[in-house]
């Protein structure tokens, strides 16, 4: 019984070892790494690190249950006991909401997202996958016994990180037309993997990230930690909520195959040829036989019925002959009958209307005055269109029809107030990286005095005002910004906007004893690279997002560069792009009277070392009424010379008398042409029709050129029929 009883004690024993350390990893499985918030951030400016606690998992205050449902949905633990307090859920928040801004419009690459980090801020499981390898002891003095969690590591399933890139990698950014990786990966989506996705996120270099957090990515365990390997939704498929899949714009999967062309017909012959080049010769050649035959016919009766060319005009007798006097030998057509009963009654008709003005002079003036001020009182209600989209579109094209449906239903697009700036200084120089980098260049355009410069002419622009009746209109009324209420700064697409549109920010300089480690240099080629970054990874951590809070991307801010090498920019462009307005005449109004205080102050602005090109969305308007306005001249010219012409060509003049009659002739012609004229457009304004400019300047010339051929054939007329009395 002895050695059986050791026996009996010993697996007893050991079967005691496994439950208690059984129990013990399932205790430990279920602690916490962090709760609430402590100490500031050493790394990034007004950001706190997580409080070091090793405790069980604490229950969510139910009034904090409505910001977990909005940040982390089905994100569901029983009690919901967790490793967060409500701070820390704002916080997160706060910190995402750019990439929300992009991917939210896929809903499994959303829902994918928020997993990764409701599971790295709240889950009652952290201690599984998340490992804290650096904590300091919190230095505030209003925190007793408190620690920092500084650095962590997190440990990440192969297969869920690959799964949440799937679902993200074609989410577009409409606003920019870029995908919406290439603004949150901290490079080109071309260039951007699920690893260094997730490590950019992760950086302290991001700007949101407050402490390090270091992903490691595996799909079995790893240093007795456990992968977060959540189940993920394809962008495909439909979410457990019911919500739908993604776009076919941001999810290639729910486009299906690409439609396959149909094949193209067999060609079409005749004997082995192209049958249209077959029929194209057969009607060449029939059409060639059929001319040669009607040539050879005509010639051929000709030669039968006249018999000498000079007969039918030699021989009295023939028909055909001149010398024939008998009218009813020729028999006239039906048309030759119509035509001289036609020419008949306008003779009698004119003679009449002739004959009657002769007569009633005064009559006929004061009724021709009369009618002529009626129709031309029309002109007081005469609207000029100058936009270009009225001029060049018809109201019942296509491209109209769907541009008012957009307008009406979206509103209009965004006027562009834009200039491109060159320079006249020769300051290139070569930019040497510290500690170590290739050198490279950067044109004039981008020296640092000569951006000072367009910055003063930038932040002038800024605080224009005009006035629109008895209103004072700023930039900041009419500007594009889309972040309001919460940020009110204008929309600039600017590199000074790279800076924040700061002369400070511009002059940063990060040196030590001997050399400058980062300066603008530095921050511009982080900042073309990664525009959507909220803080650069040189010594001087400055963001890169403009002020307005969105990115200005360098294809659209420079100009002259080569690939991409923005560093080669020999012209800046800075873009101010304004709301527009559907049938809201007092805001268009606004923006109009804002455009033009903006001209005026380019067309002023004077500065040896830059040179400007500058375009207003009215500028093509104002550039159709210049030209108009200076084409006055030029008609009331022509119309003067057209005097001289009329009062000099109408014969000769042997005394004053007649002189003076041809004076008051082209005098009256020239009238009859402005009454004609200004009747026509009277009629029109009175019918609500808009006129346009070149209607204008057209018409006057058209009716002129009729007006004076008349007067020459009325003269001449009547000069011939003195003559012949």
């Amino acid at each position: 019984m002895g050695p059986l009883s050791q026996r009996t004690h010993f697996s007893l024993f050991f079967l005691l070892i496994i439950i208690i350390e059984g129990q013990y990893q399932w205790v430990q499985a279920q602690h916490c790494v962090w709760y609430g918030e402590c100490g500031e951030s050493a790394k990034v400016q007004g950001k706190k690190y997580n409080c070091n606690y090793t405790g069980p998992p604490i229950p969510l205050p139910q009034e904090e249950e409505e910001l977990l449902d909005e940040l982390c949905p089905g994100y569901k633990y029983g009690n919901l006991s967790l490793c967060c307090d409500g701070q820390q859920l704002r916080t997160l928040k706060g910190s995402l909401q750019l990439p929300l801004q992009f991917l939210s419009r896929c809903p499994a690459c959303f829902y994918n997202l928020m997993n990764l980090f409701c599971e790295l801020t709240c889950s009652p499981h952290q201690s599984e996958f998340i490992k804290a390898i650096n904590i300091t002891h919190d230095t505030d003095p209003g925190a007793t016994n408190k620690s920092n969690v500084v650095e962590v590591e997190y440990y990440i399933g192969e297969t869920f990180a690959n799964a949440m890139y799937n679902a993200c990698k074609d989410v577009q950014a409409p606003s920019s037309n870029v995908k919406a990786l290439s603004l949150l990966c901290g490079k080109d989506a071309s260039e951007c993997t699920p690893t260094n996705w997730i490590q950019y996120m992760f950086d302290t270099s991001n700007g949101q990230s407050p402490f390090s957090i270091d992903p490691i990515f595996s799909d079995v365990p790893v240093s007795n930690m456990t992968p977060m390997n959540n189940a993920t939704f394809g962008c495909a498929q439909v979410l457990d909520d019911g919500s739908g899949p993604c776009s076919c714009q941001d999810c290639s999967a729910v486009c299906g195959p690409t439609p396959v062309p149909p094949p193209r017909p067999p060609p079409w012959t005749i004997l082995g040829m192209d049958a249209m080049v077959v029929i194209m010769w057969v009607s060449y050649m029939a059409f060639l036989l059929l001319f040669a035959g009607a040539a050879v016919g005509a010639w051929g009766y000709r030669k039968r019925t006249i018999m000498s060319e000079y007969g039918p005009i030699l021989d009295s007798n023939d028909p055909l002959s001149l010398n024939n006097d008998s009218i009813d030998q020729v028999d006239a057509t039906c048309g030759e009958t119509l035509g001289e009963r036609f020419e008949n009654a306008l003779r009698i008709l004119f003679t009449r209307w002739g004959s009657f003005c002769v007569r009633q002079p005064l009559l006929v003036v004061l009724s021709s005055l009369v009618l002529v001020s009626a129709c031309s009182g029309g002109l007081a209600y005469m609207r000029i269109t100058t936009d270009p989209v009225e001029l060049w579109s018809s109201p019942s094209s296509q491209a109209r029809q769907e541009k008012e449906y957009f307008d009406s239903h979206f509103g209009p697009f965004f006027r562009a107030e834009q200039i491109i700036i060159t320079t006249t200084v020769n300051a290139s120089v070569v930019y040497q990286p510290v500690p170590t980098g290739l050198d490279v260049p950067f044109q004039s355009i981008l020296d640092i005095n000569v951006l000072h410069q367009v910055l003063d002419l930038q932040l002038a622009i800024e605080g224009l005002v005009a006035s629109y009746g008895e209103e004072k209109v700023t930039l900041k009324d009419i500007c594009l910004a889309p972040l309001a209420p919460y940020n009110n700064n204008c929309t600039i697409l600017s590199v000074l906007n790279y800076f924040q549109n700061s002369h400070t920010q511009l002059d940063r300089v990060i040196t030590d004893d001997f050399w400058t480690i980062a300066d603008f240099h530095t921050h511009f080629l982080y900042c073309v690279s990664a525009p959507a970054s909220l803080n650069d990874t040189s010594p001087l951590h400055d963001p890169c997002m403009g002020t307005f809070g969105g990115p200005i991307f360098p294809w659209l801010a420079l100009g002259g560069y080569d690939a991409t090498n923005y560093n080669n920019a020999t012209a800046l462009v800075i873009t101010f792009p304004v709301n527009n307005y559907h049938n809201d005449t007092v805001r268009i109004g606004k923006a109009l009277a804002w455009e033009k205080e903006f001209i005026s102050f380019l067309k002023r602005y004077d500065n040896p070392n830059l040179t400007l090109a500058f375009n207003a969305e009215r500028s093509i308007e104002d550039e159709i009424n210049r030209e108009s306005e200076s084409d006055l001249s030029t008609v009331v010219v022509s119309y003067a010379i057209m005097f001289v012409y009329i009062s000099l060509a109408l014969g000769h003049i042997h005394s004053l008398r007649r002189l003076l009659v041809r004076v008051s002739l082209g005098v009256a012609g020239i009238l009859i042409v402005l009454s004609s004229v200004a009747c026509s457009l009277g009629i029109f304004s009175y019918a609500g029709v808009p006129l346009t400019l070149i209607v204008i300047e057209v018409i006057p010339f058209l009716v002129l050129a009729v007006g004076v051929d008349n007067i020459f054939i009325i003269v001449q007329t009547y000069q011939l029929s003195a003559f012949r009395l």
